[in-house]
């Protein structure tokens, strides 16, 4: 997924690099459909009517926030839980955003607002590759805003499905979300120091979960990324 194997023609007009862009992340987005169907439905369940349900999809445009979210107040959870756990859920876009900032901090202010409202993990995936000449804001932005609106309509039709199909969380659409994280993992694993992250990250989330730890996802990930540097800078790995 790589610019490498899909270069962009400098020459091509706005509408084709946005087409291009849109190719490109399109399994990523039809993998994330039953995500968004469970987050549309979800909003249903938790007693919102269906313009806020269609616009928490709209302006948070945030998976996996979206259905914790959708539990938290489900459970009566208060807004200060409800922000904790977003800002935590949510904090892998920092360095996302660190990752990316040299290929759009010479871009005008607007156009780096849209492509921090659409910097999703799908959209990193496809654009973290490509270096500061190759990187494109018409590119970019068709990759993200095709993700966007995919997202839209899957959200939608959760909506509409959980007022008439009741426990749709109960069908197995939540697998949705592993897989899509597996789409974007798996390319990624190219150095050893990599691969040991991911392992690790994975056996301690799964011992953490079984033993009831709280927050187990964000230290497991924690502990993987800094045993993961470490080992990078003993093999002397470009970061």
């Amino acid at each position: 997924m790589s610019s490498q194997h899909h270069p962009i023609k400098a020459s091509s007009s706005r509408v084709n690099l946005m087409l291009q862009g849109a190719v490109i992340i399109l399994p990523l987005s039809i993998a994330v459909v039953p995500w968004g169907i469970l987050a549309g439905s979800l909003a249903v369940e938790a007693g919102l009517f269906n313009l806020q349900a269609q616009a928490v999809s709209a302006i948070v445009f945030a998976g996996s926030v979206q259905l914790v979210g959708m539990g938290l107040i489900k459970l009566g959870a208060g807004l200060s839980t409800l922000l904790l756990t977003t800002l935590f859920l949510t904090s892998r876009h920092l360095l996302y955003s660190a990752t990316m900032r040299t290929r759009i901090s010479h871009m005008p202010l607007h156009r780096r607002l849209i492509l921090g409202f659409l910097l999703t993990d799908e959209l990193f995936a496809v654009c973290s590759h490509q270096t500061r000449s190759e990187f494109n804001f018409w590119y970019a932005f068709g990759a993200g805003f095709s993700f966007y609106l995919i997202w839209q309509l899957a959200s939608l039709t959760g909506i509409l499905l959980g007022q008439n199909v009741p426990n749709l969380d109960q069908y197995g659409l939540d697998f949705a979300v592993a897989a899509t994280f597996i789409a974007i993992v798996l390319p990624t694993i190219k150095k050893l120091s990599v691969l040991l992250t991911v392992i690790i990250a994975l056996v301690l989330s799964v011992w953490f979960s079984l033993i009831g730890i709280e927050g187990g996802i964000i230290i497991s990930s924690l502990i993987a990324m800094s045993f993961g540097y470490l080992i990078a800078l003993v093999r002397k790995e470009p970061l």
